[in-house]
């Protein structure tokens, strides 16, 4: 599902007088979710998931064109946990 995609159903789904308006609550959804990441919180979200901040230790890796060996240094990235809930209606 594309972004506009995504605000159509919020704007159907939640009565939005337009799209505009739902893709600003779409907009403001996500910058809460990235500002609380940055702060170093975890984000719940009821029968959905959790998306929490993950670090990664420096390692070493190789470049895939020349093989030569290179320091990757150490990172943040998001990881998502999907809740229990999710889990069972993805399951076949």
């Amino acid at each position: 599902m594309t972004k506009a995609e995504f605000v159509k159903v919020l704007k159907e789904e939640l009565g939005f007088p337009s799209l505009a308006k739902a893709e600003e609550a779409y907009e403001v959804f996500f910058t809460i979710i990235k500002a609380s990441l940055k702060v170093d919180k975890s984000v719940y979200v009821p029968g959905f998931g959790t998306f929490k901040l993950a670090f990664r230790k420096p390692r070493k890796g190789r470049n895939p064109r020349t093989g030569q060996e290179m320091q990757i240094p150490a990172s943040r990235t998001v990881k998502f946990t999907p809740s229990k809930a999710l889990k069972e209606r993805m399951s076949y």
